[in-house]
């Protein structure tokens, strides 16, 4: 008969909800497989499985037997495993099972149950397959699904493009983009507003494989509009091959320095040089809310030449737009220019940008900056950016005074400062 711990395990089962990710099987195969070979109140599962002749049995017990640690038992499980669509996750499992009979028997169930199966139900299985493909024997169940999949029709990859798992998904759209089953609009709207780094990647750069000429030049605009700086890079790499080559100015001054480097090279095939464009658009100086472009000082210091652009670069510390300050002090760093006393003032700094370019620049200068300043400056910076900056500089040094920072800050009103001084001094 079956136990209390068997009892649990069923309810366990019964409590797995529909569409559950791939890990609540693999767990669930687990933690059945623990609990019948150390749980001291569990019979044999052969004992009870697969029931008496009249009596067919439950899809609990079914998937309990499925999961234990007789082999005999689990390939028993698998006559009873076919036409019930919430135990075939198990028998994707049992696929890449150690005993030789029991793998062979599940995958010969697996295939038998594939062709009528709903495109949500073959997309769970998928997921179980790829979770489990690193096992010794667990590439099989993969490669009958893909294989599935690569054959199967349209409608399931399109269905696949949205599951909930991101290896299905990123499967589904790959084999799509490889079955020519997504137009050159639809993957630049899905390389535009998927947030899957990979995803975006895959269309992105099939979109790109089909742009020929100016033609094909609207399928750039969706690329060029995203947020994501990969795809935007995509975009801006395509504009030559459409004949606007010259519309990657604007993108020379880009937050993504994938993308800045994109524009140049673009704007370099057409014969531009980058580089005064930088020069120019650096040239209005401090205080000027208007005609510096936020990361321009970044983008000189990438292809600038030290002894000519430090100047306006140190000029641009002093910009009343605090992202022009933070970039003109990481073209600094970048150049290797960087001076100590001139950038201290800037720890003060009321953007929190600011103060974190400041104290990368001046960490590998930490020694030179006098403790008791910053000392000063941990403890009672009227913002906590300024007094998270000053302990990440006086930890780079350690000594009494860093001691005294981290002990004062571990009771910080700030909840994020708080935690980083008690995680700096161990507490």
């Amino acid at each position: 008969m079956p136990t209390s711990a068997f009892d649990a395990l069923a309810d366990r089962f019964a409590r797995i909800p529909e569409g559950a990710g791939a890990g609540a099987w693999t767990d669930f195969d687990e933690d059945v497989r623990a609990e019948l070979r150390w749980g001291r109140s569990v019979p044999p599962v052969h004992t009870w499985f697969p029931g008496t002749p009249d009596r067919r049995p439950t899809a609990a017990e079914t998937a309990v037997a499925l999961c234990g640690p007789d082999g005999r038992t689990r390939e028993a499980a698998l006559s009873f495993a076919g036409g019930s669509p919430g135990l075939l996750p198990l028998v994707v499992v049992r696929c890449a099972d150690w005993a030789g009979p029991v793998r062979e028997r599940a995958r010969s169930v697996l295939r038998a149950e594939l062709p009528g199966l709903p495109h949500g139900a073959f997309g769970d299985l998928l997921a179980v397959a790829l979770l489990i493909a690193g096992r010794l024997r667990g590439d099989a169940a993969r490669t009958l699904l893909i294989g599935t999949l690569r054959e199967g029709p349209e409608s399931r990859i399109a269905a696949l493009l949205g599951h909930g798992d991101r290896g299905v998904r990123r499967l589904a759209h790959r084999i799509g983009v490889e079955r020519g089953l997504l137009s050159p609009v639809r993957l630049a709207e899905i390389a535009a507003t998927d947030p899957d780094a990979v995803v975006q990647d895959l269309c992105a750069n099939a979109v790109l494989a089909t742009v020929r000429d100016a033609a094909d030049g609207a399928l750039l605009d969706p690329l060029l509009r995203s947020r994501q700086g990969r795809v935007r890079a995509a975009g801006v790499t395509g504009l030559r091959r459409t004949g606007r080559a010259a519309e990657a100015e604007p993108f020379l001054y880009d937050r993504s320095a994938l993308v800045r480097a994109c524009a140049r090279w673009v704007l370099r095939q057409a014969g531009t040089e980058p580089l005064p464009l930088y020069r120019a658009a650096c040239a209005a100086g401090a205080g000027t809310a208007a005609g510096v472009p936020d990361d321009a000082p970044l983008g000189l210091a990438e292809c600038g030449d030290r002894a000519v652009d430090v100047p306006a670069l140190w000029t641009l510390t002093g910009h009343e737009r605090p992202r022009v300050r933070a970039s003109a002090v990481a073209g600094l760093r970048r150049l290797d220019a960087v001076r100590v006393d001139p950038l201290v003032p800037l720890l003060d700094d009321g953007s929190a940008r600011v103060v974190r370019e400041a104290v990368t620049a001046l960490l590998p200068w930490a020694d030179r900056i006098p403790a008791d300043a910053l000392l000063r400056r941990a403890t009672a910076g009227p913002a906590p950016h300024v007094r998270k900056g000053a302990l990440r500089l006086l930890a780079e040094t350690g000594g009494a005074a860093f001691r005294e920072a981290a002990r004062v800050l571990s009771d910080d009103p700030d909840p994020k400062l708080r935690a980083l001084a008690r995680r700096t001094t161990g507490a």
